[in-house]
């Protein structure tokens, strides 16, 4: 899982989040919530958290399992963890390889004829700087 300040950065680069069920997240509310409360990691699942779209917008509804009262949160008040899987597939033809080094990984993409390298000791990190780059490449 990728840290909450690259997810952070990359929302704010413009990668859009479409909830699905196994996708995890962590909420971004004003100073009034509790910050261990933005730390908590939430699954979106059909049985405790799903997400309800509407014309204007998407909302996590939470099905009343969790330990704290809340009912439901705007998509723009949640961060996106996305997993592994989940940036390899995003970076869709612009990924080249992926390889292990001594003491980090490294992940290799091709932007405009030329290949850029992103190396990180978590693989799901390295995955996240490559998209990063691409996110911030496409605005």
């Amino acid at each position: 899982m990728i840290s909450r300040e690259l997810a952070l950065a990359l929302r704010e680069a413009g990668l859009v989040w479409h909830p699905e069920s196994g996708d995890r997240f962590q909420l971004d509310l004003p100073d009034t919530v509790e910050a261990e409360v933005e730390a908590d990691v939430f699954t979106v699942s059909e049985m405790t958290i799903e997400a309800h779209r509407f014309p204007t917008g998407t909302i996590l509804g939470f099905n009343g399992t969790t330990e704290w009262a809340l009912d439901s949160v705007s998509i723009g008040d949640a961060v996106w963890l996305p997993r592994e899987d989940q940036l390899r597939e995003l970076l869709r033809s612009t990924f080249r390889a992926l390889r292990r080094l001594d003491d980090a990984f490294e992940v290799e993409i091709e932007l405009a004829g030329a290949r850029r390298r992103f190396e990180h000791p978590d693989v799901s990190e390295a995955y996240g700087l490559a998209m990063l780059e691409l996110v911030g490449r496409s605005r």
